[in-house]
């Protein structure tokens, strides 16, 4: 009860405002000697807090100098990147500044590519990627699926984002995270079931033909028209632009739907914008054909015995009829596709590699970007430094050349510059004597070897 405002505001001063200035200059703390009125006080509060607003940008170029040494040398010492590592530092990480996501998906991307080129992609790898696009499924939720039905699901729900995003680097990364979980389920040992067994292989014919791989396509849905396959659809609003065809066939669904319900009060429940599984890789595989400018009579002695036993919906009838038109039939000989030569349980990860590099340098250089125009005052900046160092890998000497001379030219009489760290993740990207001048550095040093902090930065 002897406690009042007064005693409680001088208590909260020295507690908290009187050690909060033994941080600032001499000036600002000794203002907290005599605060005996409250116009002293106000005053040395006030000093206080003009001194932090006046070093904000400083204590931000010095967090992001911190982090952008603190974050590669942790995940570099990482034998094992995992979801609960990735939801871990994408939580902390949120809480300090969102801006160093950024930069931390970029160098997860790099650590997964290296991992990749030596080790192949692994299922945790994969889970890795996905939970950094933000589109992992919790498997909790999904504890009762099988393998095979697990995989198929999260390809289904990377392959629903992809629908809706125009093309970049992420959505090529996430058709290949697509494609990578629908070989999983192929490989899964309850995939010989029909109904995952014909969609995972339709599906992967949909992302083979989004990617100009049409004959892989095409063995994707030879696969599916030479088996039995069940009730499973195709959901056309997981499917990315293909056409013009199946965005008319899926809009003339939807009036067709809405005229039978609002014309003849005919009440359908059921979805109208799917295809039957076997009767789109008819149409896929013949588009597919069309595009290569080969085509078969047997392809449609296929489809007549295909259409004898199946029920077809509108989408079908339509999707077919677009595509069957438009190019003249003759014998050729059909490529021999089974199961075993198309080893549909493998994936070809060298393109995604390369997207993941890609992407990095896009988010290192989005990153710069945000430090020019946040920090840009407090130290020189350059934004296309990892762009150049890209341009470079890949051979564009010329474009290397030219941004590189800006960035040095804008560098040179610069007081403070932000570092590139030679961490495991980034050395793909250096050239062979950045490396070896690293690697004897830790020779001339053996301790720095037990010490990642101990890695060269350059500028």
């Amino acid at each position: 009860m002897s406690i009042d405002e007064t005693w409680l505001s001088t208590w909260f001063v020295n507690s908290y405002i009187r050690k909060c200035s033994e941080l600032c200059p001499d000036n600002v703390s000794r203002l907290f000697n005599d605060v005996s009125t409250t116009v002293k006080l106000q005053k040395a509060v006030s000093a206080v807090v003009d001194w932090r607003l006046n070093t904000e940008l400083e204590d931000k170029w010095s967090l992001f100098q911190k982090f952008e040494f603190l974050i590669p040398s942790r995940v570099s010492k990482l034998n094992d990147m995992t979801i609960r590592l990735c939801v871990w530092w994408i939580t902390e990480l949120s809480k300090v500044d969102t801006r160093l996501l950024i930069y931390f998906n970029a160098l997860v991307y790099l650590q997964v590519a290296s991992k990749m080129s030596t080790n192949g992609l692994s299922d945790e790898l994969i889970d890795v990627l996905a939970t950094i696009s933000g589109l992992s499924i919790s498997t909790a939720r999904h504890i009762n699926q099988h393998g095979s039905e697990l995989s198929l699901i999260k390809a289904t729900k990377l392959m629903k984002v992809v629908a809706i995003k125009s093309r970049g680097t992420v959505q090529l990364i996430e058709i290949e995270l697509s494609k990578a979980y629908l070989h999983r389920a192929l490989r899964s040992k309850d995939s010989d079931s029909d109904s995952i067994y014909c969609l995972a292989n339709v599906y992967l014919a949909v992302l083979y033909y989004t990617t100009g791989q049409y004959q892989t396509a095409i063995d994707h849905c030879t696969l599916v028209m030479r088996s039995q396959c069940s009730s499973r659809v195709v959901q056309g609003e997981l499917l990315p632009r293909i056409a013009n065809d199946i965005d008319s066939v899926l809009g003339l669904a939807v009036f067709y739907q809405y005229v039978r319900r609002a014309a003849l009060n005919h009440q359908q429940t059921q979805h109208v914008v799917v295809f039957s599984t076997e009767m789109f890789a008819h149409y896929l595989h013949n588009r597919c054909l069309s595009i290569t400018q080969t085509s078969s009579n047997v392809e449609l002695r296929r489809l007549g015995k295909c259409i004898d036993n199946t029920h077809m919906s509108i989408t079908d009838v339509l999707a077919l009829k677009s595509v069957y038109h438009k190019f003249h039939y003759r014998p050729i000989t059909v490529r021999n596709c089974r199961q075993e030569t198309l080893n549909a349980a493998e994936l070809n990860t060298s393109e995604l590699v390369d997207l993941l590099q890609k992407s990095a340098v896009e988010h290192l250089t989005t990153y710069r970007q945000l430090q020019a125009r946040d920090v840009g005052s407090v130290g020189t900046i350059v934004t296309t430094d990892f762009e150049a160092l890209y341009a470079y890998k890949r051979g564009d000497y010329q474009r290397c050349l030219q941004l590189s001379t800006q960035n040095v030219e804008k560098l040179l009489n610069a007081t403070q510059v932000a570092s590139m760290l030679i961490q495991t993740m980034f050395v793909p990207m250096f050239d062979d004597d950045i490396v070896s001048l690293t690697a004897l550095t830790l020779i001339v040093d053996p301790q720095c070897r037990d010490n990642s902090d101990n890695v060269v930065a350059i500028t």
